[in-house]
């Protein structure tokens, strides 16, 4: 009789995990549209409150200052209390406020404004890889936060396209109100159908937490070398997306549209494609190396920095294939760099570790690289500012190889199929 009931038990578990992934996913790709509608409005933006690129780059500034300074908090929340409803409460909260940005008038109520997105989408970014995380067993999450994070491409092509062709044919505030439909929806499809996991459950052990456990994070090199490394290429990949519709418009001299067009066609057939082939990569590679899931990444940096640099200074006519190029090579190790965070700790302290990570990359990353990019081109020219990032990419790499030489082995344990 027992042996009947197994299946029944398996299938229970592998459909709660597939539910989970999906929604998510989902989730997840709403979450990027919402993040990128503003760079294919911000010309628009800077014209109507008479900013400069400085400024333009401050307002991610505060929506990462929003983000890590939440993040903490909801690291804490998430490794002691359930977080399925703090993920429908989340994604309710920031649709929320991409609507009323249909009242925003002033500079400062922008920031504002901005500052609160953050603070929703930081709780998801913490608990949605533990979530996954407590489905999945170890080797096979690689694959499974490849296809989470298949929705970052995808999520900013759609977030360019939404804010450049709204934005150009009825204003940059209808694009945030058209975003912020989907995310409500599938908070809702979360809250019915998505169950939440047991802490470690797919490690069949049981996690608890206990004192000290979190500061061993900051003595742990596996760990460190993953957010460190993904810090110094979110440096340079969200000074790249921000600026870019910017570049394509004044150095390319393409249209509003025209330039979220391409930007988003380019950022989706070749994130797409290098989100997967990394993820690809790294699950067979990791199979015979576990230094797989530090080494894809630290390949994808290096070799990410020569079309870049064609794609800023070279000739007009290479600017858009190098810039494909570029951008496949940048997201080969998405994947693996966010299951090597995981697979670095322990079950107790995923969401605090997360939280870490989100911190970390923010701060050290995409939180000040806009601004600085657009200091540098108030001064020179914007090209110099993007140039700028190429920097950080490299010493990613570094970083990434430092990591390989810790990384911790793969126990293979009963896969959950999807």
């Amino acid at each position: 009789m027992a042996f009947a009931n197994k299946p029944s038990r398996n299938f229970t578990s592998v459909a709660g995990a597939t539910t989970a992934l999906v929604l998510l996913t989902a989730l997840n790709f709403v979450n990027y549209i919402d993040r990128y509608i503003l760079p294919g409005v911000q010309e628009q933006i800077k014209g109507e409150f008479h900013l400069t690129d400085a400024q333009i780059g401050s307002l991610t500034l505060w929506f990462m200052v929003a983000y890590m300074a939440t993040s903490p908090i909801t690291g804490w929340l998430g490794d002691r209390f359930p977080r399925k409803p703090m993920i429908v409460i989340a994604a309710l909260f920031w649709s929320g406020i991409n609507f009323f940005t249909a009242h925003v008038h002033s500079y400062d109520s922008l920031n504002l404004r901005h500052a609160a997105l953050g603070i929703g989408e930081a709780s998801f970014g913490i608990f949605a890889p533990a979530i996954l995380a407590d489905f999945y067993p170890e080797d096979q999450r690689n694959r499974v936060l490849t296809i989470f994070n298949v929705a970052i491409p995808v999520g900013a092509a759609l977030g360019y396209l939404v804010g450049g062709v709204v934005g150009e044919h009825h204003g940059w505030r209808m694009s945030f109100i058209v975003s912020a439909v989907p995310g409500a929806i599938i908070a809702i499809l979360i809250a019915l159908f998505m169950r939440e996991p047991e802490r470690g459950a797919s490690q069949h052990e049981k996690a608890k937490l206990e004192k000290g456990t979190v500061l061993s994070l900051i003595k742990n090199p596996a760990y460190l070398c993953s957010i460190l490394g993904y810090a110094a290429v979110t440096f340079s990949l969200g000074g790249i997306s921000w600026w870019m519709p910017s570049f394509l418009q004044r150095v390319d001299g393409r249209s509003e549209s025209s330039a979220a067009f391409l930007m988003g066609a380019i950022t989706v057939v070749t994130g797409l494609g290098g989100t997967i082939t990394g993820g690809v990569i790294a699950q067979k590679w990791s199979m015979r190396n576990p230094k797989a899931l530090y080494l894809v990444p630290a390949i994808s940096a290096a070799t990410a920095v020569p079309p870049a640099l064609v794609c800023f200074f070279g000739p007009k006519q290479f600017t858009l294939p190098a810039l494909a190029v570029a951008i496949f090579l940048i997201f080969l190790g998405t994947g693996p760099v966010n299951a090597a965070t995981l697979n670095a700790v322990r079950p107790e302290i995923r969401a605090t570790a997360m939280a870490g990570q989100l911190l970390i990359i923010h701060a050290l990353g995409d939180a000040i690289s806009p601004r600085i990019i657009g200091t540098v081109s108030d001064h020179s020219t914007l090209n110099m500012g993007l140039g700028s990032t190429l920097i950080t990419m490299l010493l990613a790499a570094v970083i990434f190889y430092i990591g390989s030489h810790y990384a911790p082995p793969l126990h293979s344990s009963e896969a959950v199929a999807v």
